[in-house]
């Protein structure tokens, strides 16, 4: 069903359906093993997307390429490092920080983190009062 509808709109040449082409595309990028056809696929489809005359995709294309070595990285690592963990402590961080809007140093968020993520207890206070 979904290839139909991607075929028509291939056929209508509407920005959409180049977009959606070049988007469902990009997926293949990551069943590469070797890190060669890998970067060769990213190169091929970058230039694509950048003669494609759609500015959203282009943007898209421009940032990939900025950080291609940092994609290839996955590669490198043949797919067994998972960026789980690191995205793990960057969801509590987040968290703290919000928690911590009313700290006036960056002293008590700093603080606040590393009993958060170090699992350490919380001080009675992070202030000294006078």
């Amino acid at each position: 069903m979904a290839k139909q509808r991607l075929c028509g709109l291939l056929r209508a040449n509407l920005e959409t359906g180049r977009a959606w082409m070049l988007k469902e595309t990009f997926r293949d990028f990551w069943r590469y093993r070797s890190l060669y056809w890998a970067r060769a696929f990213l190169s091929v489809w970058t230039e694509r997307a950048l003669r494609s005359r759609l500015g959203p995709m282009k943007k898209v294309a421009r940032m990939l390429r900025t950080h291609e070595e940092l994609l290839l990285n996955w590669f490198r690592a043949k797919g067994e490092i998972s960026a789980a963990a690191v995205e793990g402590l960057n969801n509590k961080i987040r968290v703290v920080t919000r928690r911590s809007y009313g700290f006036r140093t960056y002293d008590a968020m700093g603080i606040a983190l590393f009993h958060t993520l170090g699992r350490l207890p919380e001080p009675e206070t992070t202030h000294r009062f006078c």
